[in-house]
């Protein structure tokens, strides 16, 4: 086998990242921020070891020395898509090696990554003053994605804990049947958000009707993507805060969601919804909106102050539902790079 001579001289190794490798990631990104996050690392480390599928973490040596970084995320059904695509959400270079390269090696390393799992998009995020990412993105093959990202202060909401505001979702069916945000009757408009249902945090028993109402919304068995859903509410408390909504008896909706400590450059935390699912025989009842009401009201106890999510540009309805709901466009741009 001839081997290429740049990788015989090159200094760089890519490998996993390992357990050990905890300590030199925290110390590049307090390096980056002005402050070690290694409660959010810990965490991440901890899900890629429970769900290796789902997750990739790509460390980048130099002359044996950890010099960079990426972590990555597979998308499965999150935001009403079907498509798989990794979600690249932690890139970190040793401000030491900066433009020696290693940002685009990491890249293309994850790229092959992507490649061998057959999946043939990168999706990502970016706030629009960073220009510094924004060149890099650029430099790097991405353009901007199909999706909005949108977002709201908790208390600042027409369902926030300070107004508990009724507001109104779009009567009109979901044109792509992904998933169904629900309407209230005119006269829910009086009544308190919470009050239309049930709504508590999820527990075991939930799963097999989150996977059937899903299935109705999507005309697809979607029970893996679910159960990962689901598996992580469970098994990391810290960071998710998903919802379900009973009515008579039995689980009629559910809300996917979870604190973001980091992901994206972050440095505050921010609640991100990933997932929403009423069934369409109690579709006009306000579930929707009685689970994102509750859903503010944990975030305001856990002192969490906004809460955001991705929408496609073109899904007026659930755009309206947001909308309605005190949602904006966010100060963040969704970018994605497809792969040959």
């Amino acid at each position: 086998m001839t081997m290429n001579l740049r990788e015989t001289q090159s200094p760089f190794r890519i490998r996993p990242l390992a357990a050990a490798d905890l300590e030199p990631v925290v110390e590049i990104d307090a390096a980056a921020f002005g402050r070690p996050r290694q409660p959010y690392f810990e965490r991440r480390l901890a899900a890629a070891l429970r769900e290796p599928a789902l997750h990739v973490q790509i460390g980048l040596e130099d002359r044996g020395t950890l010099a960079g970084y990426v972590l990555a995320r597979k998308l499965e059904g999150e935001f009403g898509r079907f498509d798989p695509a990794l979600r690249l959400e932690v890139i970190g270079v040793d401000p030491t090696g900066q433009a020696h390269g290693i940002g685009a090696r990491l890249i293309e390393a994850l790229e092959a990554e992507a490649a061998a799992r057959g999946i043939h998009e990168i999706r990502t995020q970016a706030a629009w003053r960073d220009h510094a990412m924004l060149r890099f993105l650029d430099h790097h093959g991405f353009s901007l994605g199909d999706n909005q990202v949108i977002d709201c202060a908790v208390e600042a909401g027409a369902f926030g804990p300070a107004a508990e505001k009724a507001f109104a979702a779009p009567e009109r069916a979901n044109a792509s049947r992904e998933l169904d945000y629900s309407a209230p009757q005119s006269n829910d408009h009086g009544q308190m958000g919470r009050d239309v249902a049930d709504v508590r945090t999820l527990e075991r028993g939930d799963l097999a009707d989150m996977a059937r109402i899903d299935r109705k919304l999507t005309g697809r068995d979607r029970t893996g993507y679910v159960a990962h859903q689901f598996d992580e509410a469970l098994h990391d408390s810290a960071i998710r805060v998903s919802l379900a909504a009973r009515m008579e008896g039995s689980v009629a909706g559910f809300l996917m969601a979870k604190v973001d400590a980091g992901d994206f450059g972050r440095t505050a935390p921010v609640a991100v919804i990933d997932t929403l699912g009423v069934d369409p025989e109690c579709a006009g009842r306000g579930l929707g909106r009685a689970m994102l009401s509750q859903l503010m009201v944990n975030l305001a106890a856990l002192r969490v102050e906004r809460v955001e999510t991705v929408v496609s540009r073109s899904n007026f309805d659930v755009l309206s539902f947001f909308y309605k709901a005190g949602f904006a466009p966010s100060q963040r741009l969704a970018f994605v790079k497809t792969l040959a």
